[in-house]
């Protein structure tokens, strides 16, 4: 009778680990960034049907790196779980902490457990009366809680974008520096982005309700100019 392989169980979190930041950095990455309008969301996305931003609850929007049908199927859990606990006990008991927290146990549970984890990196923004106030929680693939300040970097080139937004940030930007800033942290040196090739949604400071908004490559272009 053969004996089975042994691997050591930390090497076998290496490669899992190792694994998943691959499959990340195929994708294109994204930056979310809290200023005076509410808080942007910037992703380098040519698909007009593939949507790596979006909607959660109310004041809450979503973000996703890495592989689209995984990020996408945590994307419609969180909405089912916003609507379910909103309708049973109130609107205002839906916050992005407790989302962040119920995506990290899950992406944990995957990432220990089975044998392929999740290639993803997420993103839950919640937006509030200040800038200051405002919450964005990176969740990575092995169930990591990152509580970002002031800004948010996704995918395989996050320390390159964050050191380029760091090294050009001012508070209380608006819209349209704010847009530069993540498109300028975005392209590198090196590359060039068009309007076209951007998703870009606000979460809305000055609206009530529901205040997340798509902006049109037409708004996006202007506000570039």
């Amino acid at each position: 009778m053969s004996m089975p392989y042994y691997v050591a169980p930390e090497q076998v979190m290496k490669d899992r680990a190792d694994y998943a930041r691959k499959g990340i950095a195929r994708g294109r990455s994204l930056v979310a960034l809290s200023i005076d309008n509410g808080i942007l969301i910037v992703a380098e996305n040519p698909s007009k049907s593939l949507h790596k931003v979006s909607e959660i609850y109310d004041r809450i929007a979503f973000a996703g790196a890495g592989k689209y049908n995984e990020f996408d199927q945590l994307r419609v859990a969180g909405v089912r779980h916003a609507d379910t606990k909103g309708y049973t006990y109130s609107r205002e008991d839906v916050d992005a902490r407790s989302l962040a927290n119920i995506y990290a146990q899950y992406l944990g549970q995957v990432f220990t457990h089975e044998m392929k984890p999740l290639e993803v990196e997420i993103l839950v923004a919640e937006v509030n009366s200040s800038s200051e106030k405002d919450e964005l929680f990176r969740i990575l693939y092995d169930g990591t809680v990152v509580d970002e300040e002031n800004f948010a970097v996704l995918g395989g080139e996050a320390e390159d974008i964050s050191q380029a937004l760091k090294d050009g940030w001012k508070d209380n930007l608006d819209l349209s520096g704010a847009l530069k800033s993540a498109v300028k942290a975005l392209e590198g040196p090196e590359r060039k982005i068009l309007p076209t090739q951007l998703e870009v949604a606000l979460l809305d400071r000055t609206m009530s309700g529901r205040v997340f908004r798509r902006l049109e490559d037409g708004e996006v272009k202007e506000l570039l100019s």
